[in-house]
């Protein structure tokens, strides 16, 4: 089994405003990611290569924005473990993996 690329939990997953989780996880893992909720029930995912990424305008650094099949969700990364790990550090992490992954796909 292949070693996940990005795994960030404890995330606050938004969709249309409203919130999905309050801690839940992020995956990316085998080309894919993976949204799921603090149970571990998969929310949505999708190949890297159909997911859209990058940073809210007007929004906290620790946030993340996705678009996965369509769907937009808000991602804030760090926040339930606020003194263990640097939610700008998470986001910018999540945002360079799935750049990175994208990247590979590409060149295959």
């Amino acid at each position: 089994m292949a070693e996940a690329e990005f795994n960030a939990t404890g995330v606050r997953i938004e969709r249309s405003l409203r919130s999905v989780t309050r801690a839940g996880q992020v995956l990316i893992k085998d080309g894919r990611l993976e949204l799921l909720t603090s149970y571990g029930s998969e929310i949505d995912s999708a190949p890297l290569g159909s997911v859209q990424a990058g940073r809210p305008w007007f929004a906290s650094g620790d946030q993340a924005r996705a678009t996965v099949n369509g769907t937009r969700y808000v991602l804030t990364l760090g926040q339930q473990d606020a003194g263990s790990c640097d939610g700008p550090a998470t986001a910018r992490r999540f945002l360079d993996a799935v750049r990175s992954a994208q990247d590979e796909s590409d060149s295959h």
